[in-house]
C-alpha cells in the first residue's frame, strides 16, 4: 500500500468548487483540450434541484472498503471522515487488515456499523478491498484508502448522480491533493468518463478513493469482475478497474474534489522502479486501447523512460523514449527522461516539483 504524509482532514469548506482563474490543468477537459463541462457540480438552482430530488429518494445503502496496514493513526482519521458522512441511507464500514494484525478495538455496532477483518485473499491492496467486497452485503461499495479524507458531503453527491443515471454501474470523483501543506484541486472537466478518456490519459483526479460502484457488478460472476489481484504491486489496478468499468457505460463523474488525497515521498514503492515498470506493461498488454491511442501510448511510454532513468537502466530509458517520441514527440516525459539521462536533473527532483503543483509523471 501507499504511504503519504496525513497532515489534517476536513473542515468543511474543502469540497466547494473553486471558482475559475483561468486554464489550467486542473481545468482541463479530461481529453486534454483547454476549458471543459462544468455540468456535474452545477449552479446554486441545479443544486437545489439535485437535493429536492435527492430527499425523496429511499437511498440505498452503501458499504465502505477501506483496506490498513500498520498505519494506525491514519487509519482513524479515514475512518471517522467516513462515518461523519452526511449521508441519508444505512451506511456501513468494513476495514480490512493487510499482512498485519486486525485491530478489534475499531469495531462498532451502533447506526454505523464496523467490522474488522483480515485479507484472506491475495497480499496487497487489491485482495483487501476484494475481501471487503465479499464480505458486504450491501446494494453500493464505495473505496477509501487509510490515508484519504471524505469530504462531509461525498456520497450523497456521488449516490445522488450514479441513481439518476440510467445503466450506470460505477461513479468517480475529483480530488484534492495536499503536499508540503498546499492544496490542488484536481478536476476532470466532464461527468461522463469514457475508454476514450481512459486510454488517453490515467486521469489521476479519479483516485480509487473516490470509486463507488454497485456491488455486484464486482463480484466474481459480476459484468465488471473484482479488483485484479495480479497487478504488479497493487498497481494501477485502479486504472484497469476503471477501464473495465467504462467498457460497460460511461462512468458517472461527479466533478467536484470531495476526497483530500494526501501525497508524501515515504510510499513504500516511492523507490520501487521495477514494479512501476512493471505494472504500466501489465496495463499495455492488458488494455490494447492504450498502445492505440498515440498520445496515451506516448504517456505510458514516457513514464517507462522516466522510471527505467530513475532505476539507472539507460538502454530501456533509450528504448522507451524513442517509442515516446515516435508516438507524440510533444511529449514531456520524453524530456524528462533525455533529461534524467545526460544526468542534467534526477527524476525524483522533477517529480517532488510536479508534486507542489499537484501533478505526478
Amino acid at each position: 500500500m501507499k504511504v503519504k504524509v496525513n497532515t489534517g482532514r476536513f473542515d468543511g469548506t474543502r469540497g466547494a468548487r473553486p471558482a475559475a482563474t483561468g486554464t489550467s490543468p486542473a481545468d482541463a477537459r479530461a481529453d486534454g483540450t483547454p476549458g471543459g463541462n462544468r455540468q456535474a457540480g452545477g449552479g446554486p438552482e441545479a443544486r437545489a434541484a439535485d437535493g429536492a430530488s435527492a430527499e425523496r429518494r429511499d437511498w440505498p445503502a452503501v458499504g465502505v472498503v477501506i483496506p490498513t496496514r500498520n498505519r494506525p493513526e491514519l487509519l482513524r482519521k479515514a475512518l471517522d471522515a467516513v462515518r461523519a458522512q452526511d449521508y441519508p441511507g444505512p451506511l456501513r464500514v468494513i476495514v480490512v487488515f493487510d499482512q498485519a494484525e486486525p485491530d478489534l478495538e475499531l469495531a462498532r455496532a451502533d447506526h454505523r456499523p464496523v467490522l474488522v477483518l483480515a485479507n484472506w485473499r491475495q497480499p496487497g491492496l487489491a485482495g483487501a478491498r476484494n475481501t471487503g467486497i465479499a464480505a458486504l452485503d450491501t446494494e453500493l461499495v464505495a473505496f477509501c484508502d487509510d490515508d484519504d479524507l471524505w469530504h462531509p458531503g461525498k456520497l450523497r453527491r456521488q449516490v445522488d448522480a450514479l441513481v439518476r443515471t440510467p445503466d450506470a454501474e460505477f461513479a468517480t470523483c475529483a480530488i484534492e491533493v495536499e503536499f508540503e501543506g498546499a492544496a490542488h484541486p484536481r478536476l476532470a472537466g466532464t461527468d461522463a468518463v469514457t475508454v476514450e478518456h481512459l486510454a488517453r490519459s490515467r486521469m489521476s483526479m479519479l483516485h480509487s478513493s473516490g470509486f463507488l460502484a454497485r456491488r455486484e457488478t464486482l463480484l466474481e460472476s459480476g459484468v465488471i469482475g473484482p479488483v485484479s489481484e495480479d497487478a504488479p504491486g497493487s498497481q494501477n489496478e485502479d486504472w484497469d478497474l476503471l477501464l473495465r468499468a467504462a467498457r460497460r457505460h460511461p462512468i458517472v463523474h461527479v466533478d467536484e474534489p470531495l476526497v483530500r488525497v494526501l501525497w508524501g515521498r515515504s510510499s513504500f514503492y516511492a523507490y520501487e522502479y521495477s514494479t512501476k515498470i512493471s505494472s504500466l506493461r501489465w496495463m499495455m498488454a492488458r488494455h490494447p486501447e492504450i498502445s492505440g491511442c498515440r498520445p496515451g501510448a506516448a504517456r505510458v511510454y514516457g513514464q517507462l523512460a522516466c522510471w527505467s532513468a530513475a532505476a539507472g537502466d539507460k538502454r530501456q530509458a533509450w528504448r522507451w523514449t524513442r517509442e515516446t517520441v515516435r508516438n507524440n514527440w510533444r511529449e514531456p516525459r520524453a524530456a524528462i527522461a533525455l533529461a534524467a539521462l545526460t544526468g542534467a536533473v534526477k527524476v525524483e527532483t522533477v517529480l517532488t516539483a510536479l508534486h507542489r503543483r499537484g501533478h505526478g509523471i
